[in-house]
């Protein structure tokens, strides 16, 4: 590990997903605004390491997900706990922030507990859609936890922590939706893509999106995709999965990677994997339709687990079935082009849907998530 000079201005910033590892860059920029002095040794992915002071490992870049994956990465994992042990002992951050992903940093936080060095978490695990008992394993490891939905601060608080609803940091980062009726003036189609971010929803989804996509190709010929990607994964790395890739990718799927959200917003409708990508399309206006497929035995322990009745953040949001969810079996291409076409195909139906989907807006608090949460840690440091 690279020597850092020793400072009580240090702060570790843990984050293991995309969306994590965006959100903890823009909470990394408000605390350098904020006080100058500063550093961060970051665990997280691309965004980080262009803001942290030292960056120890692209975390983001392992991509595991579900309840068997994790087991891949053991020694992977037992390595990096190994580092974060080492740093504690030897750096002694003022103090840890842990950005979601709960399965690693849990253990963060344990050691941060063991030597008593303050952590807080922001943007909380969403403990009340399964695994409610993490709840109070996060109150008693943390000095303060920001959540980014209203209901979570009480659910943490009746289980003792000191919780903090700082609102939605996606508000910070999405433009205003587009205002207009109906189709592009040109007859153009525009279907996105969200396959997921991670190899393992990659795989399974993006095959069944593209092949719905060119159904309603067959009805509407200047209908085109747009396959919204990650940085993690380059573009040779998303062709095997395609299996009409050869003969349609170059001419009707066009991959976008963008930090501004200009692309999704002009979209139509767009086939999405459930996951923080169904309430950026909501913000946006965009109707979808949200599928998940995963490994049978992951599956069947999800049914277990899982409390609430909806997979994606729009339903549980709005506590009713507002966008389509077809879960495992019922994630066929014939069910994604069918909801697709009850859109496309009824104008009044799909400018009812985008208002109620903006309308959302007003359920997630106020801009300016990061710059609260870092107002807070820094209160507690000083």
């Amino acid at each position: 590990m690279a020597k850092i000079a020793p400072s009580n201005k240090n702060i570790l910033v843990v984050a293991g997903d995309p969306s994590g590892d965006l959100h903890a860059a823009n909470l990394i920029r408000a605390l350098q605004a904020r006080d100058p002095e500063i550093t961060v040794t970051g665990i997280g992915g691309v965004r980080m390491q262009e803001v942290s002071t030292h960056f120890i490992y692209n975390l983001v870049s392992v991509g595991a997900v579900g309840f068997s994956e994790p087991f891949k990465h053991f020694f992977l994992w037992l390595k990096l706990i190994k580092l974060v042990r080492r740093y504690m002992e030897e750096r002694r951050p003022a103090c840890v922030i842990a950005v979601d992903f709960y399965g690693f940093n849990h253990q963060v936080l344990g050691l941060a507990a063991h030597r008593k060095i303050p952590a807080f978490y922001y943007i909380s695990p969403q403990v009340w859609a399964s695994r409610a008992g993490r709840a109070a394993k996060i109150a008693k490891l943390t000095k303060e936890i920001f959540v980014i939905f209203p209901f979570e601060e009480e659910l943490y608080r009746k289980v003792g922590g000191n919780a903090s609803f700082v609102g939605h940091p996606l508000l910070d980062i999405m433009p205003e939706p587009e205002k207009r009726e109906g189709l592009s003036p040109d007859g153009e189609l525009r279907i996105g893509i969200l396959p997921g971010s991670r190899k393992t929803e990659i795989y399974r989804h993006l095959p069944l999106f593209v092949k719905a996509f060119y159904r309603i190709k067959e009805q509407h010929p200047k209908a085109r995709a747009y396959l919204f990607a990650v940085p993690e994964f380059p573009d040779e790395a998303l062709v095997p999965a395609l299996e009409e890739a050869e003969k349609y990718w170059s001419k009707d799927v066009e991959i976008v990677r963008e930090k501004d959200y200009r692309e999704r917003a002009k979209l139509d409708f767009a086939f999405t994997c459930s996951g923080t990508a169904t309430l950026e399309n909501a913000l946006l206006g965009v109707p979808m339709a949200v599928a998940y497929k995963m490994q049978k035995l992951t599956y069947e322990v999800a049914k277990l687990v899982v409390k609430t009745p909806y997979i994606s953040l729009v339903n549980i949001l709005l506590k009713r079935p507002a966008v389509k969810e077809l879960i495992q079996d019922k994630a066929t291409v014939d069910n994604l082009a069918q909801e697709a076409f009850a859109y496309i195909n009824n104008p009044p139906r799909m400018q009812a849907a985008r208002r109620e989907l903006i309308a959302m807006r007003s359920l997630l608090g106020e801009r300016g998530a990061a710059g609260r949460a870092a107002d807070k840690i820094l209160a507690h440091l000083s």
